[in-house]
């Protein structure tokens, strides 16, 4: 059996499902659903579509029979919840971008949704499905490290990446989309509580947006990149990352992609004299933290910190696992582990040679993620995900709990 896939949003997201399916051959690409015609276009040429298999929006496909398998739901956020709940309802097995829902009430109606259906059900995590994850888990679960006391892990946004999506772009404000920690780190929380195979009992959170204010702004900066006289000087200057796409095919699919569909200096100059990328990031309607510390005390007993700044260059996650026997350290590609016993050290390579960004598709995840949902579908076996709609749910209510910490200081217990 080969799953046939219906595709809700035609951005980014969308798009990358649709081509691990096409690309891996356990799945086939027969509607899509997009307002945006220029993107439902693009889908619909890619995959081979006709008019009649595309569609406006995520109610016009729901409200025909069924023509699917599965369906990719890649909606912007806040547009996740009555399309997950509707293709439940109908029958469909689903892929949901993350994060779920921007709230906990709007999680809890499409965990409910997928349960009373009874459907396959995943959620984007896809840090959970690289190469790399598989050997880090497999070293924990081993026993190589004995029992886990502490973990710390660092996500680096990435300077630019940060300008790009929090300040500039679609996920600057909180209200708009939801807090940093849910929209870019969600999948983070999740990956720990599927390495650690365990759950926080408690949480406590601090971050604020340190830098991108307006009182940061630099002597002279003006309000677009395009006519300010401090541009050449700037770190996140949109001209020099904008421009710096061209002729990269990866980099004009993003971050570019969502700036212009012009991929063109003078296309890619008209986008940044009058779109929101042009914008100086002191002067933008951002509010998102650019930098947050998560400390959380698991069910066994082990703490561990989270970090995610946005000064960084965009890299694999960084972690480090100490154990009461053992140690080890991954950078996203290789695990060194230290054997308190021996004082032997190992490093393992997992043969992961793709990059950290979703240009890069997320280090082989989103493809891993594909694959499995696929195998999943096929086989009628949620089991093949590792992950339910619960187990998903469960890393977004310490991602809510982490949020009320850090706004009223507090710790949270879970």
């Amino acid at each position: 059996m080969t799953p046939t896939i219906a595709i809700v949003g035609a951005g980014a997201r969308g798009l990358i499902y649709a081509r691990a399916a096409a690309a891996d051959g356990r799945g086939r690409v027969v509607a899509v659903a997009e307002p945006d015609p220029a993107r439902r276009a693009v889908l619909a040429a890619e995959h081979g579509l006709p008019d009649t298999a595309c569609y406006a929006g995520w109610a016009e496909l729901a409200a025909v029979p069924k023509l699917a398998d599965a369906v990719v739901i890649a909606t912007q956020d806040h547009m996740h919840t009555e399309p997950a709940v509707a293709f439940a309802r109908l029958g469909y097995d689903i892929l949901l971008e993350k994060p779920m829902a921007p709230t906990e009430p709007e999680a809890r109606a499409i965990t409910e949704a997928v349960e009373r259906a009874g459907v396959i059900f995943a959620v984007g995590h896809v840090l959970r499905y690289t190469p790399y994850t598989r050997a880090l888990k497999e070293i924990v679960s081993s026993g190589r490290l004995g029992s886990v006391s502490s973990v710390q892990h660092l996500e680096p946004v990435g300077w630019w990446h940060q300008a790009h999506s929090f300040v500039r772009g679609a996920w600057r404000e909180s209200a708009g989309s939801g807090p940093m920690l849910l929209t870019k780190s969600c999948h983070d929380i999740d990956w720990l509580l599927h390495v650690l195979e365990d759950q926080p009992v408690s949480v406590a959170s601090f971050g604020s947006l340190t830098h991108f204010r307006p009182e940061n702004r630099p002597e002279g900066a003006g309000a677009r990149c395009v006519s300010c006289a401090v541009e050449s000087g700037c770190p996140y200057s949109a001209k020099r990352l904008y421009l710096g796409c061209l002729g990269d095919p990866k980099s004009e699919f993003w971050p570019l992609g969502p700036v212009t569909p012009d991929a063109t200096p003078a296309g890619v100059m008209s986008a940044l004299e009058t779109g929101p990328y042009g914008r100086c990031v002191y002067a933008c309607d951002n509010d998102v933290v650019d930098q947050q510390v998560v400390i959380m005390e698991f069910a066994g007993g082990a703490t561990v910190s989270f970090t995610m700044t946005a000064f960084t260059p965009l890299e694999h996650r960084k972690t480090r696992i100490f154990g009461s026997h053992g140690y080890a350290e991954g950078d996203g590609r290789t695990i060194r582990v230290v054997d308190f016993t021996t004082g032997a050290e190992e490093v393992v390579d997992s043969q992961n040679g793709v990059g950290a960004s979703l240009a890069d598709g997320h280090g082989g995840g989103d493809a891993g993620l594909t694959r499995v949902f696929l195998e999943a579908v096929a086989t009628r076996d949620q089991a093949r995900l590792g992950a339910d709609a619960e187990a998903a749910l469960a890393g977004h209510r310490v991602v809510w709990a982490a949020e009320r910490a850090r706004r009223t200081r507090t710790v949270q217990a879970l």
